[in-house]
């Protein structure tokens, strides 16, 4: 996607955009997708890419249009309860990989009843990071037209992508990623640092299995949140980073 100014598209010239005209164009862009049912978006990225923030700031640009009506989403509310997200050990790439989050209770909650041909009544929430239990929330129902956007990691691993209509990538460096997840979490600034060998290697697994920048309808560069760049799959950080470390780690 290119966000271009008329005169400037008729040139094929790609033009800086803000952030505000970005969101709207966005918001633009999901409003117009199948009109007579229910849409499913994504926006992914690594841990600490803005994606909570883009989304809602998205979601708000969304309920501004008044157009259909908007269900905000998380993959955070469908973690794995702690024995089975450590239980490769907590240091482990391939765990924060394969078993932070359970696909399968968020397909059953939220992709197949929200997807074409669903019962239109989803679940919100399946996990409580708090409480470490599993949730079982009443039902509630989606209009017919409701854009659903969800935010979360690895939303585009293989038993998730094909439930998408439309989804962001935001791409960021591992130095800005690491460097914000220090502020929130108190995480070291270097992502080859030991104690990032889970976060960082898990998603350069993510990126080597999946190749989300490709996948993606959008990848907006995201290290300046105020200036977001739509860029190319090719352009990503995400497509040039590899594994560190054998894939059983």
């Amino acid at each position: 996607m290119t966000v271009l100014p008329p005169e400037s598209a008729k040139r094929g010239e790609e033009v800086p955009v803000s952030r505000a005209a970005l969101l709207q164009a966005l918001a633009g862009q999901l409003c117009g997708l199948f009109p007579r049912r229910r849409v499913l978006a994504a926006v992914d990225g690594v841990d600490g890419s803005g994606k909570t923030t883009f989304a809602d700031a998205l979601a708000l640009e969304l309920n501004r249009a008044a157009v259909r009506p908007v269900i905000r989403l998380s993959l955070d509310d469908f973690h794995h309860r702690q024995q089975a997200r450590y239980r490769r050990g907590r240091t482990s790439a391939t765990g924060f990989y394969r078993d932070s989050y359970d696909v399968e209770q968020f397909r059953r909650y939220v992709l197949d009843p929200l997807g074409p041909g669903g019962s239109g009544r989803y679940r919100p929430a399946g996990h409580s990071l708090e409480t470490d239990t599993i949730l079982s929330p009443p039902e509630l129902p989606a209009a017919s037209n409701a854009v659903i956007l969800v935010d979360g990691l690895f939303l585009h691993r293989e038993e998730l992508a094909a439930g998408w209509d439309y989804s962001i990538f935001l791409d960021v460096p591992f130095t800005v990623s690491a460097a914000r997840m220090a502020v929130r979490d108190g995480t070291p600034t270097d992502p080859e640092h030991p104690a990032m060998h889970r976060y960082a290697g898990g998603q350069r697994l993510y990126f080597t299995d999946r190749d989300p920048a490709a996948l993606a309808t959008v990848v907006v560069e995201n290290s300046d949140p105020d200036r977001p760049r739509v860029i190319s799959a090719a352009e990503a950080f995400c497509s040039t980073v590899r594994p560190k470390m054998p894939p059983e780690t």
